[in-house]
């Protein structure tokens, strides 16, 4: 995951909804350490001026998966890459799909948080 630009390693949520909240742009998003499951992410998201998180986890060290919303059926991915492709696509079962990639050298915000809309508990 390092090696991506939009991970942001262990931040809160309340960073992440800065981060994106300071781009404005539906579709913002970026992926940060499960402060509540050890070894799993998160990938948050900017839609109508809140932010949507789901779930990220490499299944038996393999392949990957995210949580979509309830009624979604499940997506299994050989890498990281694929996944993201994927839910930049509409009608994937998350808020709006993946536009914007915040990197973390973009991560320099001051304004306050936003309301977050969480699907899955990080």
């Amino acid at each position: 995951m390092e090696e991506l630009a939009m991970y942001h390693g262990a931040i809160s949520k309340e960073q992440a909804e800065r981060i994106l909240g300071a781009t404005g742009r539906d579709g913002s998003f970026l992926i940060r350490d499960s402060k509540t499951i050890p070894g799993s992410y998160c990938i948050c998201v900017l839609c109508d001026q809140h932010v949507f998180t789901y779930r990220l986890f490499q299944v038996e060290g393999k392949v990957w998966k995210a949580e979509t919303a309830p009624g979604v059926k499940e997506r299994l991915f050989r890498n990281i890459q694929n996944l993201l492709a994927v839910y930049r696509e509409p009608n994937q079962g998350i808020a709006t799909p993946l536009q914007f990639p915040v990197n973390n050298d973009q991560a320099q915000c001051t304004k306050p948080c936003l309301p977050a809309r969480k699907h899955i508990p990080c």
